[in-house]
Order: C-alpha cells, then sequence, then structure tokens
C-alpha cells in the first residue's frame, strides 16, 4: 500500500476547490505521496479538521469571505501546535507581503496554474515528509 498526504482546501468557492483538486490531480509530482483532500468551506471546519490531526499540508484561499485565509493563516500558525505548512492563493502577486505576514510557506496567485500550484505543492510535502522522517 502507497502512503498518502492529507491536503487540506479551505475556500468558501466550490469552483476554488475543485482548481486545486484537478491542479493536483492523484500526486503533483511523482517523488510524493499520493494526495488524499479533505475540503473545508467555513474557518471552523478547518480548526476542527485541524484539531483532528492528520493533515500534511494546508491550502488556504486568500479570498475567501467571510474569513479569508490569510488571517486563517496567522490564527491557525499561532494556535495549532505543530502546524501544517500552508499554501496560501492570493488574489494578485503583489500581495505576496501579506502571504508573508500571515506565516504561510508559500503562495501562488489565483487562478491557479496547474503547474506552479503543484510544485508549490510538491514542494510542501517534500518538506514535510523530511521533517517527518
Amino acid at each position: 500500500m502507497q502512503p498518502t498526504a492529507t491536503v487540506l482546501v479551505y475556500s468558501d468557492d466550490s469552483n476554488t476547490r475543485e482548481q486545486v483538486r484537478l491542479a493536483t490531480g492523484r500526486r503533483p509530482a511523482p517523488d510524493v505521496p499520493v494526495v488524499e483532500f479533505v475540503e473545508c468551506a467555513t474557518p471552523g471546519a478547518v480548526i476542527k479538521e485541524l484539531d483532528k490531526g492528520g493533515i500534511d499540508v494546508c491550502v488556504l484561499d486568500g479570498e475567501a469571505v467571510p474569513m479569508g485565509g490569510m488571517g486563517l493563516c496567522r490564527q491557525i500558525k499561532d494556535e495549532v501546535f505543530n502546524c501544517p505548512p500552508v499554501l496560501l492563493l492570493i488574489g494578485r502577486p503583489q500581495d505576496a507581503w501579506l502571504a508573508t505576514w500571515s506565516r504561510a510557506e508559500a503562495a501562488v496567485t489565483l487562478p491557479v496554474e496547474p503547474v506552479e500550484f503543484a510544485a508549490a505543492l510538491a514542494s510542501l510535502l517534500r518538506t514535510k515528509r523530511l521533517q517527518s522522517a
């Protein structure tokens, strides 16, 4: 049985969550595990899933409503013990500084560009795997 990685995807927009799933495919790169998704449409659902444990990477939509992924990222970095790495989806490249403020490990712009997104996600999964070893 192959190992799997669990990726939490937060967005109030089901189309954004679908873009993330499609850009990832079964796995974002040949050297990382097959990905399973946990989808969340509310900040409360994200916290609940993180409290359960088992999340390898979080993908948070910076444009989500009522709470954007940047604010949620900063909150979980403060409140969740051993918080998984975060890939932030941002509206404009100029918002990269806000991603840094939120303490996200990586950021890509919306709409999701599959090659860029898969590379960023694979990098975070590799880092997570090295930290777990």
